[in-house]
C-alpha cells in the first residue's frame, strides 16, 4: 500500500491510502475503514469511488501494529484465515483511538473542508459504530459491523448522525443479535438502520461472493445522501 498520509498515534504511527477529488475546490473528508483483509484492493476501490464523488477519501491501516500494509485477497483461504486471526487478537480500544487520531489529522489535511466522516465494513462497520459512540465526527455510516451486539450498552452514547446498514440473512451477524441492535440503537434518534431481507454479510463488497447488487445500491444510495446531508 503506498502511503498517502502517516497519522501519528499514541504508540506509533501508521500510513493511510488516500484518494483525492479532481476538483481544486476544499472537499470534505470520509475515513474509509477496512475489513479484515487489510486496505485491499476492495476497498481502495471504495475509496476511489468516494474521490469520484468528490471527496478526499483517507483509508487506514488498521492492522499495523500486527502487520503493515496488508493487501490480502477475500478469495485467498489463506487470507481469510489469516484475516481472523487478526481480527480476533486485535485491541478495539485502540483501533478506535487510531480513527479519532485519523479524524483530527483529515480536518486540517491539504484540500480538506474541515468535514469529516467516517465509514467502514465488517471489522470496519463495527470501529465506526465505537467511534460513533466514543467520539466525534460529522458523521458516521457502518455497513454490518460484526460484533456490534457485544457494545450495545454504547449506543445511548452516540451524538453524531449515525447510519446502520444491516444484512437481514448474516452469517456473522444473527437473528438474536439483530433484535438487540435493533432494540438498542433504535432508542437514540441520531441512528438511522435499516436491513436487507435475504441478504449475506459483505451484500456491498464490489466483487465479493455475496455481492447483492440491488442491496448495495440501495445502501449505497441511502449513504450518499447522508453524508450529502451532514457534510455540505
Amino acid at each position: 500500500m503506498k502511503p498517502g498520509i502517516s497519522i501519528q498515534a499514541e504508540d506509533g504511527s501508521f500510513n493511510c491510502y488516500v484518494a483525492r477529488p479532481s476538483g481544486a475546490a476544499p472537499a470534505p473528508v470520509i475515513v474509509v475503514l477496512q475489513e479484515i483483509f487489510g486496505v485491499n484492493a476492495g476497498i481502495r476501490s471504495i475509496a476511489d469511488n468516494y474521490a469520484a464523488q468528490g471527496y478526499i477519501a483517507v483509508a487506514p491501516d488498521l492492522f499495523w501494529r500486527a502487520e503493515a500494509g496488508l493487501d490480502m485477497s477475500e478469495a485467498s483461504e489463506g487470507d481469510w484465515a489469516k484475516g481472523f486471526a487478526l481480527y480476533s487478537a486485535y485491541d478495539f480500544d485502540k483501533g478506535v483511538r487510531d480513527i479519532a487520531a485519523t479524524v483530527a489529522a483529515a480536518r486540517t489535511m491539504q484540500g480538506a473542508s474541515g468535514k469529516v466522516a467516517v465509514t467502514g465494513y465488517c471489522l470496519g462497520g463495527l470501529l465506526t459504530y465505537l467511534s460513533a459512540a466514543r467520539g466525534r465526527a460529522d458523521a458516521f455510516v457502518a455497513y454490518y459491523g460484526g460484533g456490534t451486539e457485544k457494545f450495545v450498552s454504547e449506543a445511548g452514547k452516540v451524538q453524531d448522525p449515525l447510519l446502520y446498514h444491516l444484512a437481514g440473512e448474516d452469517e456473522y451477524i444473527g437473528k438474536e443479535a439483530q433484535a438487540a441492535i435493533n432494540a438498542a440503537l433504535g432508542q437514540n434518534k441520531q441512528i438511522e438502520l435499516h436491513t436487507y431481507p435475504g441478504c449475506n454479510h459483505a451484500f456491498a463488497r464490489p466483487g465479493g461472493n455475496h455481492y447483492d447488487a440491488a442491496a448495495a445500491e440501495l445502501a449505497n444510495g441511502r449513504t450518499a445522501a447522508f453524508f450529502k446531508q451532514h457534510l455540505a
